[in-house]
């Protein structure tokens, strides 16, 4: 079983239950030890912090959600967008080197992106 999240508390914006309950399963079986979900921006700019990267969806109930991923940025925190939008979008052009894994990804894409904006090692698939 993949360990590459070993130990981590991950924030996870995603609006979509069934998504964010299988992002929650993936991070745990990749050794995550805490899964903060947020299903809006609110329960997202309630939760206290440490945590150690994000996973975050661009929009949670029609709200962008990038104003949110500017204060972690601004905060060191590392994430990673998990969204439909392209990368193309203008959206993106305030967030260079940030990862997008587009909807729908695979899980192996989604660990080995989080781990990397940690500057882990390896790849869930080894």
């Amino acid at each position: 079983m993949p360990t590459q999240l070993s130990g981590l508390r991950i924030l996870l914006l995603e609006d979509e239950a069934l998504i964010a309950m299988d992002v929650e399963q993936l991070c745990r079986d990749s050794g995550a030890v805490d899964i903060i979900v947020a299903g809006n921006l609110q329960d997202a700019e309630s939760v206290s912090l440490p945590y150690d990267a994000a996973i975050i969806d661009v929009m949670l109930g029609g709200e962008p959600t990038l104003d949110f991923a500017r204060g972690l940025q601004a905060n060191g925190i590392p994430f990673v967008f998990a969204s439909g939008y392209d990368r193309q979008d203008e959206i993106f052009a305030s967030f260079p080197g940030i990862t997008l894994v587009s909807k729908p990804y695979s899980g192996i894409d989604l660990v080995d992106a989080i781990a990397s904006s940690l500057g882990l090692p390896g790849s869930a698939s080894r």
